[in-house]
């Protein structure tokens, strides 16, 4: 987006918050703002559809009369053609200008009382009727229950329905004014979106928001370092995929991607995801997003990808259960990540659905470098047995939202070009301070992925370590056993700090003596 677009977009968000403000949590009125950003994008696209199909005729998709034959025969089949192009469908009525300008058009009542047209039953049915004109279709799993967290019912938007509905249109008025100029292909309304309202009101919201939210400049260097040397990417999947700003920024870095897969736990950051994906453009067809624990229950097993990317909950708790021994995810490391830190679990997971001539970056907490017990032995066995990790960078600490510690990105590859050494990068100093915030900067993103590029050894910044190097050192990957950042402190010279406190002291006695004759002269006591 242009700095004015985005300015523009931020005052309308600022706006609908300040609208919802103290009726909900920060995260709650976040949803409900993606929601219909959401809403608002389909129905532009549709339209744009719409028209482009009508031109021939020479008449627009506003001017059909939904009610006559000719206008109900011309709907099914532009209906028909959505369906199969855009995966959805919506009626001239039911876009998101028509609602809002219903909803926001002050009618005078009986009582000669001004209000708002009556809306809120309009758009509960429009929202359904969405997910419903995909049933029966290849797009219906991908619209499923797209809308749910945006309940209308809720207390929080207003004790009685009037109110609600006044809230819902202030809100849909705001977002009417945004011009999200779909014929820009560069435009990324939700990711600006996304992060402005996570940088701006996720306080409250806490870990919450930050579970499911890489910021931008990480997904950049994770997207980077698994395309390094390629233009085309068959496949790319990401096993935490939150709101799908890592697999989105992965097709940013090359010319195509033929298909886009990922998993999520949390309900509410599946429904952003799949949003995601279509706000972005991408084919219903072309992307496969599940709901469910990628540790215990796997949607992708039987696939495996060109390019894995992710930013899993750092130590989260999972089953480790026996069972997973017998799991050919787990079953040759002879040992399972233990229960109250899966962290190294979902690094087996992601090596499993790795392709042969593929790559995978993950953004783990630095106690996966060093730790011992099953984590120790799991390092080893990926070091010593199957020769895979490719590459550690550290990074620096508070640039994630909801967590200040620092983190490290971990990279394997099962064909490496370089098979007799790890290359080790520590760009924890290299950052910019923003408000609270620690920032990777463009130089600094471009500084990692040219080393890894390289593979060189830069003093106090990189190092490539041959495995042999590696194996002395226990298989701990603390990156300052290989990367020596240490800083000599200035020497001191006693002798002339000495000379410096005799000479002062010579002159503290001076003036204390000026000081009493002064004392003297002026009949009064010396205060020492």
């Amino acid at each position: 987006m242009s700095d004015e677009q985005k300015k523009q977009l931020q005052q309308q968000l600022w706006n609908i918050a300040d609208t919802l403000r103290g009726k909900m949590d920060a995260d709650e009125f976040r949803d409900y703002i993606l929601g219909f950003i959401f809403y608002k994008y389909l129905s532009e696209k549709m339209h744009i559809y719409a028209d482009e199909i009508l031109k021939e005729d020479g008449i627009t998709y506003m001017s059909i009369d939904e009610n006559s034959a000719d206008g109900k025969k011309i709907l099914e089949a532009i209906k028909e053609e959505a369906l199969g192009k855009l995966g959805y469908y919506l009626k001239p009525s039911e876009l998101f200008s028509e609602v809002a300008k219903r909803g926001n058009a002050n009618v005078v009542d009986e009582n000669a009382e001004v209000q708002s047209n009556f809306i809120l039953q309009d758009l509960k049915k429009i929202l359904t009727s969405i997910e419903q004109s995909t049933m029966g279709t290849d797009s219906e799993d991908d619209f499923d229950n797209l809308f749910e967290d945006l309940d209308l019912t809720s207390t929080k938007l207003g004790k009685t329905e009037e109110q609600k509905n006044t809230l819902i249109s202030k809100v849909l008025a705001h977002l009417d004014k945004i011009d999200f100029q779909l014929q820009n292909t560069e435009i990324d309304v939700l990711g600006d979106a996304y992060e402005y309202l996570i940088g701006q009101f996720a306080s409250g919201a806490g870990k919450k928001a930050g579970e499911f939210y890489t910021p931008q400049e990480v997904s950049k260097i994770l997207a980077k370092l698994v395309t390094v040397g390629k233009t085309k990417l068959k496949s790319v999947y990401d096993p935490t995929c939150g709101s799908g700003s890592l697999l989105l920024r992965v097709a940013k870095e090359v010319e195509s991607v033929s298909s886009f897969s990922g998993q999520e736990l949390n309900r509410t950051t599946y429904n952003l995801a799949r949003m995601n994906m279509i706000l972005h453009d991408v084919h219903y067809r072309k992307f496969d997003i599940k709901q469910e624990d990628t540790l215990e229950h796997p949607q992708h097993l039987n696939e495996r990808f060109e390019a894995i990317v992710a930013n899993p909950p750092f130590s989260a708790n999972w089953s480790a259960n026996p069972l997973f021994m017998g799991d050919d995810r787990f079953s040759q490391y002879g040992k399972l990540a233990q229960s109250s830190k899966a962290d190294f679990a979902f690094v087996q997971h992601m090596i499993y659905q790795l392709a042969e001539n593929g790559t995978m970056a993950i953004v783990l907490p630095h106690g996966v470098l060093f730790r011992g017990g099953a984590e120790g032995h799991i390092r080893q066995y990926l070091i010593e047995d199957r020769n895979y990790l490719d590459a550690v960078i550290g990074l620096p600490a508070n640039i994630f939202y909801g967590t200040s510690i620092p983190t490290c990105i971990l990279v394997f590859k099962k064909c490496r070009e370089q098979p007799n050494n790890i290359l080790f990068i520590d760009a924890s100093n290299n950052f910019e301070k923003v408000k609270n915030q620690n920032v990777l900067r463009e130089d600094d993103i471009d500084k990692i992925i040219e080393t890894y590029r390289e593979r060189k050894t830069e003093e106090k910044y990189s190092y490539v370590a041959q495995i042999a190097e590696v194996k002395q050192n226990d298989y701990n990957l603390n990156i300052p056993r290989y990367v020596d950042t240490f800083e000599a402190e200035e020497t001191i010279n006693l002798e002339a700090i000495c000379a410096e406190i005799i000479t002062l002291d010579k002159q503290l006695i001076a003036t204390d003596k000026t000081i009493a004759d002064f004392c003297k002269q002026l009949n009064i006591s010396t205060p020492f």
